[in-house]
């Protein structure tokens, strides 16, 4: 009994091999979803120091050329 019981164990474990490298391409796709938002993320920082620094250096130049 002890004998069918570990050849039963042997092929449910080994002979289910199908699903492997599943877990490494959703690493992979959950990576690659990250660096596209991490990219999003710059881009709009990006843009909003710039507006900000076109800002402030219009402010200050008015108040540089004021009387």
């Amino acid at each position: 009994m002890a004998d069918l019981m570990l050849k039963l164990y042997i092929r449910a474990t080994f002979t289910n091999r199908d699903d492997r490298g599943e877990g490494v391409v959703s690493a992979a796709i959950a990576v690659l979803i990250v660096a596209f938002l991490g990219v999003a993320v710059w881009a709009g920082f990006n843009s909003a120091v710039k507006t900000s620094s076109d800002r402030v250096n219009a402010n200050v130049e008015k108040i540089g050329n004021a009387p």
